[in-house]
């Protein structure tokens, strides 16, 4: 079986979170969903599970976390260029969600992090990996050993 990562979060409607991870480019596999629960489907191996509250608690006796207040996680996702991090960041902002951070371009990496209705953070991220070695070369010139 191939190893995949299931990301529950707890939410607080299940449904308006569901249809802002639709408009973000997420599946919905309505075989894993219900009134409680939406499992969103990034690729065959990642998912998100969209949980209420009330049935969150049935998986923690911890107290859930106000992520408009606290950080709990940053979620990085890869994207194969720039504009697919812009895009999949529009989208966000458009179904109600907000940039959490400025633009960051390094040169061989480039952010637009984001936060969910819930203020869940992720942060989407294009890796041009042949601009990486002149950057690490940059970065270190002039740096006696």
């Amino acid at each position: 079986m191939t190893k995949m990562i299931f990301v529950n979060l707890p939410v607080a409607n299940v449904a308006k979170a569901t249809a802002f991870y639709e408009a973000i480019g997420f599946g919905k596999n309505p075989q894993f969903s219900n009134e409680q629960a939406s499992c969103m489907v990034w690729s065959d191996a990642i998912h998100v599970m969209l949980l209420d509250h009330g049935f969150y608690r049935t998986f923690t006796t911890k107290e859930i976390a106000d992520t408009h207040k606290t950080s709990a996680a940053l979620i990085a996702v890869s994207r194969d260029s720039r504009a697919e991090v812009d895009a999949i960041t529009d989208a966000a902002i458009a179904a109600g969600g907000r940039q959490t951070r400025d633009t960051e371009d390094g040169g061989f990496m480039y952010s637009r992090p984001f936060e969910d209705l819930d203020g869940h953070t992720f942060e989407p991220i294009y890796m041009d990996m042949e601009a990486f070695p002149a950057a690490m070369t940059d970065q270190h010139e002039g740096v006696a050993a």
